[in-house]
């Protein structure tokens, strides 16, 4: 019984997002360096060679039919098209699958060499989702019978053609900058650069993410090159801005092959004033070409009792560069 009116209270909120017109957030991941061309579409192609990288998250897992997400990307560097090119695919799932979205994005990215040291990438995403929304398995406030329950007809309308679902398909356009070196790394990106309306009913734009991040990798065994293999820490910082909030993301990887750990801690600035919202605790290894992660958000919000956290898990595989590829500089950052 507690199932299952958590899961109608987290309906009816979400046909109260739907129908007061407040503009939508886009899904978020915890692991910004094992989601890279998530992250900024300046990435792609930044290890030079062939990878795959699969992610998954699930956010509020006490609360039944909460956010589950799931991306998957593949980039290399081509010598042809001077850059890297890349395919991601994203889906994410609210409310048991009332609410669900599904996205296709090419990539392509430039890399500018500017002194010996250091280089500029530049990216260009374009993206197709398509929203879909199962009108038939919402519930309102007015099908509520004091003695049967959820047994009334409601007076809200649904679609205008009888289908019981909603359904909307746009195009979406992104782009990002990233300057590095053998330890800076830090970059800029713009997501939903050209307004897109992801309403079923009226307009409901979805509003521009700008996202801008940077680190540092701190070798720890006193000299001055930074050598594979080497244990390292990286402080990091992560800001993001979409709509009214602003969200912020500090701090640190220690890496000691094959084993990588992450602590981080975000908070949120809204019009009602600022407010902490998770510790993220991660866990990683990799091996030759394999790396896994796993990470967890550790509430601290006024949903820290009902919410259950987040769990987020990475997997990695990097393959072998054609025999011909010229030798180039990737990318050093932490892998998550």
């Amino acid at each position: 019984m507690l199932k299952h009116t958590h899961t109608q209270l987290l309906l009816l909120v979400t046909v109260l997002f739907i129908s007061l017109g407040i503009r939508a957030q886009d899904a978020h991941f915890s692991q910004f360096y094992a989601n890279p061309l998530y992250l900024n579409p300046a990435f792609t192609g930044s290890k030079v060679c062939p990878r795959v990288v699969t992610n998954y998250r699930n956010q509020w897992p006490s609360i039944p039919g909460s956010y589950v997400t799931y991306n998957a990307s593949f980039d290399m560097h081509f010598n042809a098209l001077a850059g890297g090119l890349g395919v991601m695919v994203t889906s994410d799932r609210s409310g048991q699958g009332v609410l669900t979205e599904q996205t296709v994005s090419l990539i392509y990215s430039v890399r500018i060499r500017l002194s010996r040291e250091w280089f500029l990438k530049a990216g260009i995403q374009a993206s197709f989702f398509q929203k879909h929304l199962d009108w038939s398995k919402l519930t309102f406030g007015d099908q509520i019978d004091s003695k049967w329950g959820f047994s009334n007809i409601t007076a809200e309308k649904g679609p205008s053609d009888g289908s019981g679902e909603y359904n909307i398909m746009d195009v979406d356009f992104s782009s990002g900058l990233l300057v590095y070196n053998k330890r800076f790394f830090g970059g800029v990106a713009v997501h939903h650069m050209v307004p897109v309306d992801v309403a079923f009913e009226g307009e409901s734009y979805l509003p521009m993410k700008i996202t801008a991040h940077a680190g540092y990798m701190i070798p720890l065994n006193g000299g001055k090159r930074l050598k594979p293999g080497d244990p390292i820490i990286s402080p990091n910082f992560v800001y993001m801005h979409q709509g009214p909030f602003h969200q912020y993301n500090y701090g640190a990887y220690f890496k000691k092959a094959p084993l990588i750990f992450g602590l981080w801690y975000r908070h949120f600035v809204a019009k009602d004033g600022w407010a902490s919202d998770a510790v993220i605790l991660q866990a990683g290894f990799e091996y030759d070409k394999f790396k896994f992660g796993y990470s967890y958000d550790i509430t601290i919000s006024e949903l820290a009792s009902p919410s259950g956290g987040a769990h987020e898990f990475s997997f990695a595989l990097d393959f072998n560069c054609p025999i011909k590829k010229k030798r180039m500089h990737e990318i050093n950052c932490p892998s998550f």
